[in-house]
């Protein structure tokens, strides 16, 4: 489904970004504008701040949508890789030994070596193994495999496996993949230009239920979000105490998704100088002005996230507004 007429021409003005501001013993000291977006599995735009317009890398969003291919190619099923070899295939984690381990069961499932790992070895490591895209990496090797595609090509933007990843992509927002513009994450494998509204579709149809790739990818997810990211680390924690129905996933350069499940509403955010630190303070503001965890769980998380130290605080300036609202 493409995204709402009402969308799809120029931006309606009149519903500014939200601000981030950092205290320092209650004096502003840093600001950030961020914008975010509502939309439904059709489309809509339901409620936003700022542009939904907004064009920016998905970054590691887009980790869930490239596991498609790991899913439909039978790749997943042939290996019995189960929940917790999808949630990898997800995940962009802290290279922990229990982590790089899931991610070496791919590639032995596939009969695959290490070596054939494009991502980088991270600094300080000692294998790619530990780069924190090392899951999605050998979920795109087993479904090489299982498909008789080249290896050794496999980040390359004209490759099968990722002609096939766009038109995935390309059918859940109800346009041609060829559309899509591309470019070359840090790890190697090609990343995409999207609209934020169009981000906020794809977590509306990740956390649906209406499609069975989605779903199954979801549920891993929900169900070992330890492997998503780590122990203290952002989308991890949402899903641990939102209880499996929060589905959370972030991007570098200050790019956050969030769904909740079962109701076919996605949510993106982006930060426009990027600050990691700011879309995870819009993201709880938005999460307790939707409704979607309880007060006890927004607390803890705040006191995670928002006060990274006694003598500083973050606040959120600004709301969600129906789409066409008015300042």
């Amino acid at each position: 489904m493409t995204l709402s007429s009402s969308f799809a021409g120029p931006g309606r003005p009149g519903i500014p970004p939200l601000e981030v501001r950092l205290l320092r013993n209650g004096i502003v000291e840093s600001r950030h504008r961020v914008h975010a977006v509502v939309c439904d599995q059709r489309g809509r735009v339901l409620m936003r701040a700022g542009d939904p317009q907004q064009l920016s890398f998905v970054r590691s969003a887009l980790k869930p949508f490239q596991a498609t291919v790991f899913v439909g190619s039978g790749a997943a099923d042939r290996m019995g890789a189960g929940e917790r070899g999808l949630a990898i295939a997800c995940a962009s984690h802290a290279g922990t030994a229990q982590q790089a381990r899931e991610a070496f069961k791919l590639l032995w499932g596939a009969e695959l070596d290490t070596e054939d790992l494009q991502c980088p070895t991270p600094a300080g490591g000692s294998s790619p193994l530990q780069h924190n895209c090392s899951g999605k990496h050998a979920a795109f090797l087993a479904a090489c495999r299982q498909m008789h595609w080249p290896l050794e090509s496999y980040l390359q933007s004209d490759h099968p496996l990722q002609q096939a990843v766009i038109k995935r992509v390309g059918e859940l927002l109800g346009l041609p993949g060829a559309e899509l513009i591309s470019a070359r994450d840090d790890c190697g494998a090609p990343t995409l230009q999207l609209q934020l509204a169009q981000m906020a579709l794809l977590y509306a149809h990740l956390g649906g239920g209406e499609q069975a790739d989605l779903e199954r990818l979801s549920r891993a997810m929900l169900a070992h979000p330890e492997l998503i990211a780590g122990e203290g680390e952002f989308d991890t924690e949402v899903m641990r105490l939102g209880h499996g129905q929060v589905l959370s996933k972030g991007g570098a350069e200050g790019i956050q998704c969030l769904s909740r499940v079962g109701e076919g509403m996605g949510v993106a955010i982006k930060v426009d100088d990027g600050a990691r630190r700011a879309k995870q303070a819009v993201a709880l503001h938005l999460l307790e002005q939707l409704e979607w965890l309880t007060p006890t769980t927004l607390v803890e998380l705040r006191q995670r996230y928002l006060a990274p130290a006694d003598h500083l605080r973050l606040e959120v300036i600004g709301e969600l507004r129906f789409d066409g609202a008015r300042s």
